[in-house]
């Protein structure tokens, strides 16, 4: 499991423009990686919201906001786009990241099998290293958004 002062697993996505994104690229800021079930689902909504809401406050802590899901390219522009989200969705339709975050979630929805992103929420500080770590007790459950800006704005 990703623990509190394991360097960052590093990773590659794509985002919403189909374009690659690297964690690496990122070392010298703070980076918020909000895992998510999926795009219009309810709680998902609410919780990319509330981190737009909080995004001035982010950018100006010179925090990156990332959500990530296993959901395509095109479903997270769809989402983005309804909300007006100004951070990026990245998919991780192969689930290595998910993996390899210790961030997957097995049978959302009960569908047997299926492996999406649990809720979980990782600050990593400017030297790629984790600082923050909350997972949800299931998929419903939001985190503390103002626990979590407080403490990204804090490194």
């Amino acid at each position: 499991m990703v623990k509190i002062g394991d360097t960052a697993p590093a990773f590659t996505l794509k985002n919403t423009g189909k374009s690659d994104v690297t964690l690496a690229d990122y070392i010298g800021q703070t980076v918020l990686l909000a895992f998510y079930p999926g795009a219009f689902t309810g709680v998902c909504d609410k919780e990319m919201c509330a981190f737009q809401d909080n995004l001035a406050k982010l950018n100006d802590s010179n925090t990156t906001v990332f959500g990530i899901s296993v959901d395509s390219p095109w479903a997270n522009a769809e989402f983005a786009r309804k909300y007006n989200l100004e951070f990026d969705l990245l998919s991780d339709l192969d689930r290595e990241v998910v993996s390899s975050y210790d961030a997957a979630f097995v049978g959302l929805g009960g569908i047997d099998g299926y492996v999406c992103a649990n809720r979980v929420v990782i600050v990593i500080d400017k030297a790629g290293i984790v600082q923050h770590r909350w997972v949800a007790e299931n998929p419903g459950v939001e985190p503390d958004y103002d626990a979590v800006v407080a403490f990204a704005a804090s490194l």
